[in-house]
């Protein structure tokens, strides 16, 4: 019946392990940055289609800041492990420009939902000769 203990043991970790969960992260919520934008989204459809709104502390104009719109879009795929990455597209309601994310939301090791995420910044340019510094 020794012998016996360390195969059970160990076959009942290996059928245990089958049934513990990895932590995941989910995007909706509110989400603040390290310079005070926040953004909240509320819901995430199985097709990974979401929708929210973001409010920057950062802005290059003048106009009154004001809360915008966000649309974007989780990857669904099998391999993405509880750690999506996504996209989404932020319609400033304060200003002739547009903003588009993109990221992944990760789980550090002490069990926070971080975003890491890189964004690209639009102007409206009034001519095609304008275009270099639009972006």
């Amino acid at each position: 019946m020794v012998q016996a203990t360390p195969f059970l043991l160990v076959l009942f970790l290996a059928l245990g392990a089958h049934g513990l969960s990895t932590e995941k992260c989910n995007l909706v919520g509110r989400w603040v940055n390290d310079l005070g934008s926040n953004m909240t989204i509320t819901a995430v459809n199985a097709n990974g289609v979401f929708a929210g709104s973001y409010h920057t502390a950062v802005t290059a104009t003048s106009n009154e800041i004001r809360l915008s719109p966000l649309h974007g879009a989780q990857q669904k795929g099998p391999n993405q492990k509880g750690q999506p990455t996504f996209g989404f597209t932020v319609n400033w309601s304060f200003s002739d420009s547009i903003t588009v994310f993109t990221g992944q939301c990760f789980v550090d090791e002490d069990g926070k939902e971080v975003l890491k995420t890189m964004w690209l910044w639009r102007l409206h340019a009034n001519n095609l000769r304008n275009d270099w510094n639009a972006t």
